[in-house]
């Protein structure tokens, strides 16, 4: 028979090993960082999502988010080992990859152009040519925003530093003193900036031609020699993602995920209706057009349209020799298939 002395050291061995087993599974976890160009957690989402609901953790993953200034300083950190996963913008990345940084393209975050050159709502601008002598501002010196930019006003056959100009202002505060002090004419902004400028009072309006809308955004980003000498670690990640995104789409987790992305970062979170605003117009940017065989796909043709605009626009010197190693479904279809979409 089983005594009372007998019976408790038995709950308190199984109480030991639990304890033990947690710290030996939390020793065991990987840890790896993911840097993004600014502090939005929105803006990256499904990182939050997954962080929160612990699917990175499932995969033997504990990721730390670290916030730097635009796609150069994402794609600078990765070269340099200093993180693993970033999300940078098609146009940097191209422009990395002929000055010889191996970063890869791994997941297509914003589907849809999450960009756009803003005006003053007052203003006289009504479409892009009206924006021929004036100043651009932007929130970064190389960030995505400001090839997205350049293509537009260059599709509209105006050249740089004769037809326009871009100024760095930053984003947020001083983006709107700079439309205040008359620095700046019109800004190129993210879905969030816009979004950002309209709720401290500085009502503006996207003047970008519908055309542009398919050119995606930032995406999901690693290095090379990652994919090559770690492919464990890229196929967890990209499941944990996959389901983070996934689970973001789905209206039933919306107050699950809002919780998320407010711990991600708290300031975001401080109005609940902003914030949830600013996620429906993020998050809509991330569902792909119908023919999109899954989530996180990425249109090859649309890729040489990116690299046509940046040696038109002279970002690079000319096409790089293979185009088709800066990216690939591959991971985006294995993370997606694991969540079945």
């Amino acid at each position: 028979m089983m005594n009372r002395r007998t019976l408790t050291s038995l709950l308190t061995a199984a109480l030991a090993a639990g304890l033990f087993g947690k710290v030996a599974f939390a020793q065991d976890l990987q840890d790896i960082t993911f840097v993004q160009p600014s502090p939005s957690a929105i803006n990256s989402f499904p990182v939050f999502v997954a962080i929160g609901e612990g699917f990175f953790e499932d995969e033997g993953l504990n990721v730390t988010v670290e916030a730097i200034n635009g796609s150069g300083a994402v794609l600078q950190a990765l070269s340099a080992g200093q993180a693993q996963f970033g999300r940078p913008g098609p146009g940097p990345l191209i422009a990395a990859r002929s000055r010889g940084v191996d970063a890869t393209h791994i997941y297509n975050v914003a589907a849809r152009s999450n960009f756009g050159i803003a005006v003053q709502e007052d203003s006289d601008f009504q479409k892009i040519e009206d924006l021929r002598g004036k100043v651009i501002g932007t929130g970064t010196a190389d960030g995505a925003e400001v090839g997205f930019a350049r293509n537009v006003l260059t599709g509209a056959g105006m050249v740089e530093g004769t037809d326009f100009e871009f100024l760095t202002v930053g984003d947020g505060g001083p983006a709107t003193a700079a439309f205040l002090n008359g620095e700046i004419d019109a800004y190129s902004a993210s879905t969030a900036d816009t979004a950002v400028l309209n709720q401290r009072g500085m009502k503006v309006r996207d003047i970008t031609p519908a055309e542009f809308g398919r050119f995606f955004g930032n995406g999901i980003a690693t290095m090379a020699d990652t994919i090559a000498n770690d492919r464990e670690l890229v196929e967890a990640w990209s499941r944990a993602f996959a389901k983070g995104h996934a689970f973001a789409l789905d209206d039933a987790n919306r107050d699950a995920v809002l919780a998320h992305l407010a711990a991600g970062n708290p300031q975001e979170g401080e109005d609940k209706e902003f914030q949830a605003a600013l996620f429906d117009a993020v998050r809509s940017k991330t569902i792909a057009a119908g023919d999109s065989p899954h989530l996180g796909w990425y249109p090859a043709a649309v890729w040489e349209e990116w690299q046509e605009a940046l040696v038109a626009g002279g970002e690079i010197p000319g096409p790089l020799d293979d185009l088709s190693v800066i990216w690939t479904n591959e991971f985006a279809e294995l993370g997606s298939a694991g969540v079945g979409k």
